[in-house]
């Protein structure tokens, strides 16, 4: 059974969850959007930063942390932005890392150059 997290952004117009929990794994996707629903089109340090507080929040509203990441997939317009998103992904994550792939892509709205995907494992705690 799935379950659809709320994690405090708009609803999309797009037929997708910004967050799926299902048999204990998280399934979220992420880009620089703000808490209104607008789309931070400004510098790559910017995008990222806000686009892994997405996740971080994400992974709150579903009992977890970004400790329980297991896999990070990066999409971005610009390779030659990897080491400043490598910058942001330190201030979010820390060793041992998620397993993680990155990739250079087009994205389809304007101005957007960083979407991440995760997944992470979440167990079911009991609240103490």
């Amino acid at each position: 059974m799935k379950e659809v997290i709320d994690i405090g952004l708009p609803p999309l117009k797009q037929p997708f969850s910004w967050a799926v929990k299902s048999a204990g794994i998280l399934f979220t996707g992420h880009g620089p959007v703000r808490k209104d629903g607008t789309l931070d089109t400004g510098p790559i340090e910017d995008q990222a930063r806000l686009t892994f507080s997405n996740l971080k929040m994400a992974l709150e509203a579903a009992g977890g942390t970004l400790d329980d990441v297991a896999q990070v997939l990066i999409y971005m317009t610009d390779v030659a932005d990897m080491p400043v998103i490598d910058e942001v992904y330190r201030e979010f994550f820390k060793a041992p890392y998620p397993n993680r792939s990155s990739a250079g892509v087009a994205l389809v709205a304007p101005g957007m150059k960083i979407e991440i995907v995760a997944y992470a494992a979440i167990a079911n705690r009991q609240s103490t």
